[in-house]
């Protein structure tokens, strides 16, 4: 877990993957915010088509790149929860996300972890890796 919460940081932005309402693949920017009891934590606004398409289709994949070529795909089913502790920590890591939404009970202010997860991870000098979170 260490190995991809590392990853996930040092790359910055990762590219998040839903399908869309219509049934396409939709890919966007996202970051991810912190891991706390096993899970890895991002967060959207219910306004969002992001929102609605994980309502619609629970599972999602990003995609972050590193140095030399690397990259980590992750993939799960995202698990909303409305959990006044974990909002409180996003807005303590992310400066970004207390400006959008001011106070954690903003009602279009959600959170989410990734369930079933697993991650596969590629360095040009080894053989890609399957790591079950």
């Amino acid at each position: 877990m260490n190995e991809i919460i590392d990853y996930l940081k040092k790359s910055g932005v990762q590219y998040f993957a839903t399908i869309g309402l219509d049934g396409k693949p939709k890919v966007r920017p996202f970051q991810f915010m912190f891991a706390a009891d096993g899970k890895l934590w991002f967060c959207t606004s219910s306004q969002k088509e992001v929102y609605k398409e994980m309502q619609k289709h629970s599972y999602i994949e990003l995609c972050a790149s590193g140095d030399k070529m690397s990259w980590m795909r992750l993939q799960g089913k995202a698990v909303f929860a409305d959990d006044s502790a974990i909002k409180e920590k996003v807005f303590a890591v992310s400066p970004l996300v207390k400006e959008i939404y001011k106070e954690i009970n903003n009602p279009f202010f959600k959170v989410f972890y990734l369930g079933e997860a697993t991650a596969a991870i590629s360095r040009t000098s080894k053989p890609t890796r399957v790591i079950n979170v």
